[in-house]
């Protein structure tokens, strides 16, 4: 019997398959923690993961105190690329890197469908 992170990673691992402009995935805890990933060498998992916890509990406090609703995700654009963060239930973030190219219909579409097999495995 599999263990919930392995299927939790091998999931990461469909969605990155399946994008092939998704770079890197992480689910991580509120509190901060890697969960699961499949990120390349070389990136720290514990710089992700905190500033994963952080920016989504950000953009939850600023989506209420503006009134716009329930946070559906947090998109940063930078000059090599961009980030999803999207919630995984009410106990983890899911975390996407992408290249600058991407499509980003079809990332917000994709990130959107793993965030819910995910929140099905926690």
């Amino acid at each position: 019997m599999r263990s919930r992170t392995e299927m939790m990673v091998d999931r990461l691992r469909d969605l990155q398959a399946g994008t092939p402009d998704i770079e890197a995935s992480a689910v991580v805890s509120v509190d901060g923690l890697i969960m699961a990933s499949s990120l390349p060498a070389g990136v720290d998992e514990d710089r992700i993961s905190a500033m994963s916890a952080a920016m989504l509990s950000l953009g939850d406090r600023i989506a209420a105190e503006l009134n716009r609703g329930q946070l559906d995700r947090v998109y940063i654009s930078g000059t090599e690329g961009i980030i999803v963060l999207m919630a995984v239930g009410e106990d983890a973030v899911l975390t996407v890197l992408a290249r600058s190219s991407a499509k980003l219909g079809l990332i917000f579409l994709d990130t959107q469908r793993a965030a819910n097999d995910l929140a099905r495995l926690l």
